[in-house]
């Protein structure tokens, strides 16, 4: 395993979004780069994720009059500076050797939350002990054994975890062929956080290796019924189209997370940007639609709320934040997009936030 030691990070100077990306990548080895920025097959929905950021362009009205801008939020009741969270990246312990510690105390003290994943490095109870306030969600993989995902989803709720996110896009891991060329296997170490040696977990998924066995994806009815037995509301995570977004909603879903997990499962499907507004339309405000792949700057997330959605995660920055400054790097990135989101809101003429509308954006031709 290979990662940052721990240390004080606060004189390294990290002005801009790219450059924490750069000071990130440089201490990692290169399998390790690889695998933090590798897509599925082609990487074609991998490159989309970001080009199509690029087609939407903003309409700005000048002269309006409006204070200057909040981008405070809630998201099922949690109140978050800015509309992102960060998402549940496991094999956190490459990027930093405090993971989702130094992720999560850089939420709290920034005024965010983020998912905290089942397949990291530390576990659900260590997280929460290090930042509270911000280790609000937990992530569950709905697959394999139905013991082991009670006693998960109970461990979350004895932990004073706030809601579930449920990853359903991972019943095989995505075909990875950097993970190929490079005879690349993820080590146990950096993703048992929450199953010590011994335990009774497929490990061939917790890993994401390739030709994983294991018995058939579950269905919308079996989640639903789990999940009904436990007081936290739950978000339905890789949600590519409307009718599943409904469908998880039938189930007893809170709400949604469009995604693609980064382009890093099924190559050739759509942007999760793309996927969006239709996705938000049939919701039609039945509960909280949340984008995830792609964001790479405070305007993407400014364009993310114009269509539709509640609220944004960031896998890939955070990582990247960590990478270069452990818990100062990730407060930094949540920083520097709260503050370009401010920019771009006064620039749009649009007020907060929360009333940004369709009308601030436009699809180019």
């Amino acid at each position: 395993m290979t990662s940052r030691t721990t240390s004080n990070h606060e004189g390294i100077r990290l002005r801009t979004l790219s450059e924490i990306e750069q000071a990130g990548l440089r201490t990692l080895d290169r399998v390790i780069v690889e695998y933090l920025q590798g897509g599925a097959g082609a990487e074609l929905t991998l490159a989309r994720n970001r080009s199509d950021f690029d087609r939407i362009r903003f309409v700005p009205r000048v002269m309006s009059g409006r204070p200057y801008p909040s981008t405070a939020t809630t998201l099922l009741g949690v109140d978050l500076r800015i509309p992102v969270m960060t998402a549940p990246f496991g094999s956190d312990g490459y990027f930093h050797a405090d993971g989702h510690l130094a992720v999560a105390r850089a939420n709290e003290r920034f005024g965010t939350c983020g998912i905290v994943p089942e397949a990291g490095t530390f576990s659900a109870e260590q997280v929460a002990e290090a930042a509270p306030k911000a280790a609000t969600f937990g992530q569950l993989h709905p697959m394999g054994s139905e013991a082991n995902f009670r006693s998960m989803v109970r461990r979350y709720v004895d932990a004073g975890y706030r809601g579930l996110v449920l990853t359903l896009d991972c019943p095989t891991p995505g075909w990875r062929e950097h993970f190929l060329l490079n005879d690349f296997t993820v080590d146990s170490r950096v993703v048992s956080g929450n199953y010590p040696p011994g335990a009774e977990i497929d490990m061939e998924r917790a890993l994401e290796q390739l030709n994983p066995r294991g018995e058939p994806p579950w269905s919308w009815d079996k989640l639903g019924s789990l999940l009904a037995e436990y007081p936290l509301p739950w978000l339905a995570k890789g949600v590519l189209t409307p009718e599943d977004a409904l469908a998880a909603l039938d189930a007893g879903a809170a709400g949604v997370v469009v995604s693609n997990h980064g382009g890093r499962q099924l190559d050739g499907v759509r942007s999760t940007i793309e996927a969006l507004e239709p996705i938000a339309s049939a919701v039609g405000g039945r509960g909280p639609v949340v984008l995830d792949s792609g964001i790479r700057r405070g305007s993407d997330v400014v364009k993310a709320i114009a269509l539709g959605a509640d609220a944004v995660l960031i896998g890939r920055l955070a990582a990247y934040g960590i990478a270069a400054a452990g818990e100062h790097g990730a407060h930094q990135v949540l920083d520097l997009l709260r503050r370009e989101i401010e920019t771009v809101l006064v620039l749009l003429g649009r007020g907060d936030i929360t009333d940004l509308d369709r009308a601030a954006v436009e699809w180019e031709e």
